[in-house]
């Protein structure tokens, strides 16, 4: 693995990109018998030429319309197109097998962006032979394992991302202790067709995924309109169970990653990178929370222009 380590001071300096007007369009796609609801970006007045195109995942619970679109933005302010969608169980989308909602599958979501891969790369607006992926912290993983063996994918791209593995799960969640008995809660929940519970609520409240202050909880943040604010425990065991860290070895296209060792599991991205045999390149922000990279303007202009230098590039993979 060849890594360029990007310091913070190199990219301290404002946007070179003009700042483009941006339309969208909205469409549908298919999946698994399901159907998804995306959203085309494209600057404003685009002609119909085929552009480069990314598609943007976000963190987990989130919808589209949450730092998805923040992101889908600054990268046609740079020259993209890009595409942002609904996981099925999420927001306008429909729902997975058997009526389930709000579960954080990352089989599902792995397989939904796969299909939203294959669709952009049928639209006349985008170049299928540049189309990328930018996974958003736990959307990283995801877009991690959509992409491995994917030629229609060129560049990776990961922002803030949260990589874990066996380790850092029995950290986060209680040590081994904590981690089986959320899984067993996961199992009786999915018994009787799901158990669904805020996601975000009040700093200190009970019964809630993310008792926290912040992006989840600000009106003029995360917790918009559109934001289901649901978490259903079935989810549990497919997620801690899920060891994104350990998949570095399943990629080959070029990889971003920006990330801070103030946000979340820094370690992660570190594990990821041992088992990653190709180029890399590594942005190291100081002192930026997991939150600022969804929507505080400095962090978000930063990570983003790095990701547009990385999507522009040319790949090995172009022939």
């Amino acid at each position: 693995m060849k890594t360029i380590a990007l310091s913070t001071a190199a990219f301290l300096m404002a946007s070179t990109s003009a700042i483009a007007q941006v339309e969208t369009r909205i469409v549908t796609f298919e999946n698994e018998g399901a159907t998804l609801s995306g959203t085309l970006y494209l600057p404003e007045g685009h002609d119909g030429t085929a552009l480069p195109t990314v598609v943007v995942t976000g963190a987990w619970t989130s919808v589209e319309e949450q730092m998805p679109r923040v992101y889908a933005e600054q990268m046609v302010e740079r020259g993209f197109a890009a595409f942002t969608f609904d996981f099925r169980g999420w927001g306008k989308s429909g729902d997975l097998p058997d009526n389930v909602r709000f579960v954080e599958s990352p089989e599902a979501k792995t397989s939904d962006i796969r299909a939203a891969f294959d669709f952009v790369a049928t639209l006349p607006e985008v170049d299928a032979t540049r189309i990328n992926g930018l996974g958003i912290c736990a959307s990283a993983g995801y877009m991690v394992d959509a992409a491995a063996g994917n030629d229609l994918v060129q560049r990776v791209g990961l922002v803030a991302p949260w990589l874990q593995n066996a380790e850092i799960v029995e950290a986060v969640y209680g040590g081994a202790d904590g981690v089986q008995g959320l899984i067993e809660m996961s199992r009786a929940a999915e018994a009787t067709g799901g158990q669904i519970i805020p996601a975000a609520g009040p700093e200190g409240a009970e019964g809630v995924l993310m008792p926290i202050g912040g992006y989840y909880y600000e009106a003029d943040r995360g917790a918009i309109p559109q934001y289901d604010n649901q978490w259903n425990n079935a989810g549990w065991e497919g997620w801690l169970t899920y060891y994104p860290a350990d998949n570095g070895s399943r990629l080959t296209q070029p990889l971003a990653i920006v990330h801070s060792e103030a946000a979340a599991i820094p370690q992660g991205v570190r594990a990821f990178l041992e088992g990653f045999a190709g180029d890399a390149t590594l942005q190291m922000l100081e002192d930026v929370t997991q939150f600022d990279f969804y929507d505080n303007p400095e962090d978000v202009t930063r990570a983003a222009d790095t990701m547009a230098q990385h999507f522009a590039a040319p790949s090995d993979l172009d022939g």
